[in-house]
């Protein structure tokens, strides 16, 4: 079942374009290193592996070191608001759908990202107050979401 997505980046414009980079980026790049590449690793020539998250209708996107460098993902963690005692997240790390569902890729793992819902409260500035998302400390992409996103659902077709 294909999934309609649409790339709109939370506070950020000139998004437009990354349909485009995922094209021209993910198809340029190839696998780095001679080494046995690890479980869900992506294969030889290939920037990215796909795999579904069991039980879900997500997936775990594997990048290679170069993917990542040549994207530019950059990371941030969730925190806790400490007057509030409420989670915050960078709201540039917010992807929403076409239905207005909000999300962030976590990052649980080196070179590893996997979509995860989140419930906006309000924004403050640059940042966004969470009811309900990932649990303080975990590492979200600010940078580059689109891109996995893009690479999820193979926009690239």
């Amino acid at each position: 079942m294909r999934h309609e997505l649409h790339t709109f980046a939370a506070g950020q414009q000139g998004r437009g374009f990354h349909h485009w980079l995922i094209v021209t980026a993910f198809t340029a790049l190839s696998a780095t290193g001679c080494a046995q590449a690890p479980q869900g690793a992506p294969s030889e020539g290939e920037p990215a592996a796909i795999a579904e998250v069991p039980g879900t209708d997500l997936h775990r996107l594997t990048l290679t070191d170069h993917a990542i460098e040549r994207v530019g993902i950059a990371t941030a963690v969730i925190a806790v608001d400490p007057k509030t005692g409420k989670l915050t997240a960078p709201y540039g790390a917010i992807l929403y759908d076409s239905s207005g569902k909000a999300w962030v890729y976590t990052n649980p793992e080196p070179r590893v990202y996997v979509r995860q819902a989140i419930t906006v409260q309000r924004i403050n500035g640059d940042v966004a107050v969470l009811t309900d998302g990932p649990p303080a400390g975990t590492v979200v992409v600010t940078t580059g979401a689109e891109e996995l996103l893009g690479t999820e659902f193979d926009t690239a077709e």
